[in-house]
């Protein structure tokens, strides 16, 4: 029997299980979305507000976050960071880009016993302040630092 044509119908009959479990109800895409989306925090337009949307208090400033990014990058579509909390029973840790035209970068829980480190990308639209937000003990802790961006990577 001929390869490609075993493959393909391997292929065309792998598509029709997938839709008929979908068409059955057995697979639903829509559930690997993250139903506690909060839109607030995601559509606020400035740092405080998505802080508020996420009913986050004032945090302190803490030497305990270390925060690692360049000083300045080259372009702002791919900015590297990353973040390690120092502080016991770090729950999680979120993260502003304040002058992005949604700053709120999103939160990462922390596991019981799991180490409290984040290496991520992000996007900068310009030169702004980056801030690592953590929550430990009910607590709140914070830290910044400036990253200059010279080719903006959100549209600019």
């Amino acid at each position: 029997m001929n390869r490609v044509r075993r493959s393909v119908l391997r292929s065309v009959g792998a598509a029709g299980v997938v839709a008929g479990a979908m068409a059955a109800g057995w697979l639903k895409p829509n559930a690997a979305l993250a139903a506690d989306r909060n839109t607030a925090a995601f559509e606020a337009t400035s740092t405080a507000g998505a802080m508020k949307a996420l009913s986050m208090p004032a945090p302190v400033d803490s030497k305990d976050i270390e925060l690692k990014a360049p000083d300045i990058a080259e372009n702002g579509a791919v900015v590297p960071l990353e973040i390690t909390s120092n502080i016991p029973g770090t729950e999680s840790i979120t993260i502003f880009i304040d002058k992005n035209p949604f700053p709120y970068v999103g939160t990462f829980d922390v596991s019981k016993g799991a180490m409290p480190f984040i290496a991520l990308r992000v996007k900068m639209a310009e030169s702004s302040n980056i801030r690592a937000v953590v929550q430990a003990a009910g607590k709140t802790f914070a830290t910044a630092k400036e990253v200059k961006v010279t080719i903006g990577g959100c549209g600019a």
